[in-house]
């Protein structure tokens, strides 16, 4: 509404977003940018804006359904248990999780949903290695084993990674290149008597420049350059390259474009039928509902339910997510 009362007053408006939806609401005209040129300009007006029309420029093909199709599995396979899990964070003098119990099975995909500061990410991390020092209760076993991880080493050696929701600041070191971003988390597997492999590094580079197709001049090139896309794939290779069947992913998705958006989804499913596990915690209730097999809901550090897909919509997920 600002927007649209700033215009009413003159002023000229460019609004840069990724979220289709607020286009078609307030745009009187559309630009498209993919891959750094502009692909079209497109007239509000005349009726020349629709959710499908901006995918297909954006992604230069016609995508019918942005979340890939997968097979709901029902493995009974258990590798994640956390237990009765209590997190105190001394940074704020007070308990931010309470008691929270959650399970994740063989080859699914279970979505952490809830609203901003319900302690989504605070459980990722307490269970990655508890970068942040916070002190905690409860049982946690790792493909059958009572683990307690006083450190992210622990918990990447187990078979655990985390992909942070924050890729910029935490996910990679932006004034490197793609080559040394994607073996940071791994570099023990190139190194013999603590020299790197420059050889093997570039080929473990190049190899997954080319199967998550990453658009990149060159390995070379620094990571700050890349679109928000291309970095959260770089991510996403760093901690593949670990080899984990654990993977927890906190806002997969966050600020990157629909075609992006499509290959990450697509990734997903293939890694969940090659059997490794994924926890995914996202805020964007169509992406929980287009690729969970269950779903956990948080509000104010506590699990408030758990859903199978099929009793899955936006309406019991929000009533979960506000209930505390």
């Amino acid at each position: 509404q600002l927007l649209r009362d700033l215009k009413e007053h003159g002023v000229t408006l460019i609004m840069i977003t990724h979220k289709l939806r607020e286009i078609m609401q307030i745009a009187d005209s559309v630009t498209v940018i993919r891959d750094g040129k502009s692909i079209i300009t497109l007239d509000a007006h005349k009726g020349e804006v629709s959710e499908n029309v901006l995918i297909k420029h954006m992604v230069g093909r016609e995508i019918d359904n942005i979340y890939p199709p997968r097979a709901h599995k029902r493995s009974e396979d258990i590798v994640l248990t956390v237990r009765d899990w209590d997190v105190y964070d001394p940074a704020v003098e007070r308990k931010i999780l309470k008691k929270n119990t959650i399970t994740l099975k063989r080859g699914e995909i279970v979505g952490l949903s809830g609203l901003m500061g319900a302690g989504r990410t605070e459980l990722a991390l307490s269970i990655f290695g508890n970068p942040e020092g916070y002190k905690i209760e409860g049982e946690m076993e790792v493909n059958g084993n009572t683990e307690r991880f006083g450190h992210p080493e622990e918990a990447i050696k187990s078979g655990i990674a985390y992909v942070s929701e924050d890729r910029k600041r935490n996910g990679l070191i932006l004034i490197q290149d793609v080559r040394e971003n994607t073996t940071l988390a791994n570099l023990r597997a190139l190194a013999s008597r603590g020299v790197i492999d420059s050889n093997a590094e570039i080929k473990v580079a190049n190899d997954y420049k080319k199967s998550m197709n990453i658009k990149t001049p060159t390995i070379q090139q620094k990571v700050s350059y890349l679109s928000g896309g291309n970095q959260q794939k770089v991510s996403l290779a760093k901690w593949l390259f670990v080899s984990p069947n654990i993977l927890i992913l906190d806002e997969p998705t966050r600020g990157i474009d629909v075609g992006a958006k499509f290959e990450i989804y697509t990734l997903m499913n293939q890694l969940v039928e090659q059997g490794m596990s994924i926890l995914m915690i996202s805020s964007e209730l169509p992406e929980v509902l287009g690729m969970s097999d269950r779903v956990y809901v948080m509000s104010a550090g506590e699990i408030t339910g758990e859903l199978p897909f099929e009793e899955c919509n936006q309406e019991v997920i929000m009533h979960l997510a506000t209930r505390n």
